[in-house]
């Protein structure tokens, strides 16, 4: 019991990434810029990988797409495929640990297998951690490198908010898959018990049984007189 409690545990902290990962790739604030000259005209301007937009002082905002995929810098493209690499990773992890999970009927109801599914799973849930914090990482270290050049002339932005989300859904979704794999580990150790205790088992019924008749005791005639 304990170990199903643990495993829906681990499961809940994956999906968990999963989903504040899809917030964070579908958000417009991976960075942000302010141009104020006062407060009256002030005005934010917050870019994505899909739209960037702006906003002002009066509560105005106005988005706009990325028609033009080839315009794109390289590094927006690649974390682009890399965020939706990860939540389709993170969306399988979900379907196949679902199946290996021990309070599930689906499938199987080895627990021995089912142990190898949810492994499975947890590894999945691992690359797609992996595969987010690549690319939130690689997108903050551009807006640092640009940020601090003084030969940059274009605009400079800081980090969105959008980027701490991603970061805090790669670790759930990395520490949630790596407690998958924790919480499988008691399943392999009882099937290795029960296979070596079957062994002995079946190794003692295959010994072939020898009766030893019990010695008797022999009184002479002679005793009695």
């Amino acid at each position: 019991m304990a170990s199903t409690s643990f495993q829906i545990s681990a499961l809940l902290l994956a999906v968990s990434g999963f989903i504040i990962l899809l917030v964070a790739t579908v958000s417009n604030s991976w960075k942000s810029s302010s141009s104020a000259n006062s407060i009256i005209t002030a005005s934010w301007i917050y870019e994505g990988l899909w739209m960037n937009c702006a906003a002002t002082t009066l509560g105005s905002v106005q988005c706009k797409k990325f028609y033009s995929f080839l315009s794109l810098d390289t590094y927006i493209q690649a974390c682009r495929a890399l965020m939706v690499t990860s939540l389709v990773l993170g969306l399988l992890g979900t379907l196949v640990t679902v199946f290996g999970l021990k309070c599930t009927q689906l499938g199987t109801t080895n627990n021995y297998t089912k142990a190898k599914i949810a492994t499975v799973g947890g590894m999945v849930f691992i690359l797609s951690g992996l595969s987010s914090m690549v690319a939130i990482s690689w997108y903050a270290s551009q807006i640092t490198a640009q940020f601090f050049d003084s030969f940059y002339a274009g605009t400079k932005y800081e980090l969105g908010h959008a980027l701490y989300i991603g970061w805090a859904g790669s670790l759930l979704s990395m520490l949630g898959g790596i407690l998958l794999i924790c919480s499988c580990k008691g399943s392999k150790r009882e099937k290795q018990r029960n296979y070596n205790y079957d062994s002995a088992t079946t190794q003692r019924a295959n010994e072939p049984f020898i009766y030893k008749k019990a010695s008797e005791t022999v009184t002479s005639a002679k005793d009695y007189v």
